[in-house]
C-alpha cells in the first residue's frame, strides 16, 4: 500500500531555481509512488506578511501554475490552497489550547527569525504559534511521511509531541508521521550567495528566456579572473555550480579544463549554461503560458483538490470532536 505523503509551501513571493531543485523536483518523484497531499500554506504567510497583503492571491496563483508546469499531476496528487479547507483553521483551535507556551518559546527557527528580521513586527502569536497551524496542517491529512530538510527536523518533531499530547489527554487519533529527509541541493544567486528571494538573487521560474540570459550575464564569477588571460577555478564560481546541475558531462568537464587554463572566458561560459539551461526550461514556459492563460483550469485543479482534502479532513475532525466529546 502507498504511503501517504503531505507537503506545503507559502506563496510569499515567486518561485525560484531553488524551489524547483529542492523540493518539486522531489515531489513530482514522490507523486509516481505515493499518495500525495500538496497544499498552498497561504495563511502560513500571514505569520510574517500579515501587514502586507496585496499580491497574496498573485503569489498563489503563480505558485500553483509553477507546480502544474513543473509536472505536479493533479491526476496523481491532491493539490489544494490551505484556507479553502477550514477544518485546518479548526484543529489549529484546538491544539492551540493544548499546547504550553514554553514548547513555542523553544523553538529554534521562531529565535533565529526574530533576530534576523529586523523589517518587521513579529511580536504576535501568529508567528509564535505557526508551529501549532502547522503540525495541524500535517496531522489534519494523518501522513506516512513528509518531505523535509534536516533544518526542519525539529519542525517536524514538535508536530509529534502536540499530536501526542492530545492522544494523551484524550484517545489516541493522531499516528506519528516520519521524516523523508530530502537532499536540498544549495543553490547559489546570481550574486554568489544562496538563492534566496530575501536576497533579490533569484531566477524566478515566471522568468522569460530574455530575462534568464540577462541575469546570468550579470552574475559573479571566480574572483581571480580579473581579465580574460587570467586562469580560474571553477571550483569558486558560482557559473560553474549550474554547470554541475544542468550541463552534460562533456561539457561540463570541457568547461572545467578550459577555465582552467584561460581557453574560455567567462562571458562564453555563461553563455553556454544559459543555452543548456534554456534547453532545459523551455517545455516548462509553454506550459506555464498555457495555464496562464487558461486560469478557469487552475481553479478548477483547485476545487477538485479542496474537495478531495476536505473527505480526509472532515473525517479526521469527526474523530477529534469524539476524542474530545465535544
Amino acid at each position: 500500500m502507498a504511503s501517504r505523503i503531505l507537503s506545503g509551501m507559502q506563496p510569499s513571493g515567486l518561485m525560484h531555481l531553488g524551489n524547483l531543485l529542492g523540493a518539486l523536483e522531489n515531489w513530482k518523484t514522490l507523486q509516481t509512488e505515493h499518495d500525495c497531499f500538496f497544499f498552498v500554506a497561504d495563511w502560513h504567510a500571514l505569520s510574517s506578511n500579515y501587514a502586507d497583503t496585496s499580491r497574496l492571491k498573485e503569489f498563489t496563483q503563480e505558485l500553483l501554475i509553477d507546480w502544474l508546469a513543473a509536472g505536479i499531476d493533479p491526476n496523481t496528487s491532491t493539490i489544494f490552497i490551505q484556507s479553502h479547507v477550514p477544518e485546518h483553521a479548526i484543529l489549529h483551535l484546538l491544539f492551540s489550547m493544548i499546547i504550553p507556551i514554553p514548547w513555542l518559546e523553544r523553538n529554534p527557527t521562531y529565535k533565529e527569525k526574530k533576530e534576523e528580521i529586523t523589517e518587521k513586527d513579529l511580536s504576535t502569536y501568529g508567528f509564535l504559534g505557526y508551529p501549532v497551524l502547522q503540525a495541524a496542517d500535517i496531522l489534519l491529512y494523518k501522513p506516512d511521511l513528509v518531505p523535509v530538510g534536516k533544518d526542519q527536523l525539529p519542525h517536524l518533531e514538535l508536530t509529534r509531541e502536540i499530536g501526542r499530547r492530545f492522544n494523551s489527554l484524550y484517545t489516541p487519533v493522531f499516528p506519528e508521521p516520519k521524516e523523508y529527509l530530502t537532499r536540498f541541493p544549495k543553490v547559489l544567486g546570481i550574486d554568489g550567495r544562496k538563492m534566496s528571494k530575501s536576497y533579490h538573487n533569484t531566477i524566478n521560474l515566471s522568468d522569460t528566456e530574455p530575462t534568464v540570459r540577462q541575469k546570468l550575464k550579470t552574475m559573479v564569477t571566480d574572483p581571480a579572473r580579473v581579465r580574460r588571460t587570467d586562469k580560474g577555478n571553477p571550483e569558486l564560481c558560482p557559473v560553474f555550480d549550474f554547470h554541475k546541475i544542468f550541463s552534460p558531462d562533456a561539457t561540463r568537464n570541457q568547461v572545467d579544463t578550459d577555465c582552467r587554463t584561460a581557453a574560455i572566458g567567462c562571458i562564453d561560459c555563461k553563455r553556454q549554461v544559459a543555452d543548456v539551461m534554456v534547453e532545459r526550461f523551455s517545455p516548462m514556459w509553454e506550459t506555464r503560458e498555457k495555464f496562464s492563460a487558461n486560469p478557469k483550469q487552475i481553479q478548477e485543479v483547485v476545487e477538485e483538490g479542496r474537495k478531495r482534502a476536505s473527505t480526509v479532513a472532515n473525517e479526521t475532525m469527526k474523530e477529534v470532536k469524539e476524542a474530545m466529546k465535544i
